[in-house]
């Protein structure tokens, strides 16, 4: 009896060491199996897009297959949610960007730290273009905002809160201009109602070259801190106010306490495959510039990004009705 309590005490004590021993084996096998990427909207859209243009050559450098997932809602918090509850072990990552880690906290309670989450890398980055009606009497920037001291102009973005109303509220932050904001429910109604010159003005996202190309709308300036090579003929708002920024990024985290191992394993394979001409080819040619930094410098920026939107939300007053 005493040796079979021996052998049980024994047993016991060793349980943590042996699954801390599984543990390592697993990292060190990492991945053994598909990963999944949640895409926290519907297909289509430009964070889908990021995704499944990583997809293949992700997979190929992981050796195991890469599954999409598109969990759309609440303005990709539901999405991102599902990834935070997931096991940490890198099986389970999501598309990440300003409204789900930098902008929201200001403006809604999370359902999950963002800062908390395990950050891999910011993918792509993108500015937003200030797009206006054809028949607007404004042909430039700076005539653009000399028509906005003399008359009411009205802007136009996907909604209350999202990065592209925060863009236009920096911007008339910065400027000191005084329009009128007109919130929509998505990209789609928008863009509508600036091609039937319904509205003045809209600050969009890649989404908005399709109208432009279509001769339906025209581009009056980009919200990177330089031109965009997609609209080289395009200024930058900081060409006239200057120090004025504001991007649209994508990013990619795992859930909290991933380890890593597992982390420099997902890091090292996406910067190689996000560093390869083909690749970035594949995304300059849709909007979408690949602007990858080192993990340090990511959560760098993110601190700064949310600096910045928070300071954006307080001084404008933006609130998000909760009915």
């Amino acid at each position: 009896m005493r040796t079979s309590r021996r052998a049980l005490l024994i047993g016991a004590t060793m349980l943590p060491a042996a699954a801390a021993l599984r543990q390592a084996w697993a990292q060190d096998k990492f991945p053994s199996r598909p990963i999944k990427i949640i895409v926290p909207f519907p297909p289509g859209g430009g964070v889908d897009l990021t995704a499944r243009l990583l997809m293949e050559p992700l997979s190929r450098e992981l050796g195991q297959p890469i599954v999409i997932e598109n969990k759309s809602g609440a303005g990709g918090i539901i999405g991102v949610e599902a990834m935070s509850h997931a096991p940490p072990d890198g099986y389970t990552l999501s598309l990440t960007g300003v409204g789900t880690l930098t902008a929201g906290p200001h403006l809604r309670k999370m359902p999950y730290d963002p800062m908390a989450l395990s950050h891999i890398t910011r993918l792509v980055r993108m500015p937003f273009i200030v797009a206006v009606r054809n028949d607007l009497p404004a042909k430039t920037l700076p005539e653009f905002m000399e028509l906005a001291k003399r008359q009411e102009l009205r802007w136009a973005s996907g909604g209350i809160g999202t990065s592209q109303h925060l863009a236009g509220e920096l911007f008339t932050q910065m400027s000191g201009l005084k329009m009128i904001h007109v919130p929509y429910r998505g990209t789609g109604p928008a863009l509508n109602d600036l091609a039937a010159g319904i509205v003045d003005a809209y600050f969009g996202d890649p989404a908005t070259l399709g109208l432009i190309r279509g001769g339906k709308a025209r581009a009056m300036a980009v919200t990177s801190p330089e031109r965009w090579p997609v609209l080289p003929e395009t200024p930058a708002i900081a060409e006239v106010v200057p120090g004025y920024q504001a991007e649209n990024w994508y990013a990619i985290a795992a859930p909290p306490k991933t380890p890593e191992p597992v982390m420099a394993v997902l890091t090292a394979a996406i910067l190689k495959v996000m560093a390869d001409p083909a690749v970035k080819a594949k995304y300059d040619e849709n909007g979408l510039h690949p602007a990858t930094l080192s993990r340090a410098d990511y959560i760098a920026y993110l601190q700064r990004d949310l600096k910045t939107w928070g300071d954006v939300v307080a001084k404008g007053n933006i609130k998000i009705d909760a009915n």
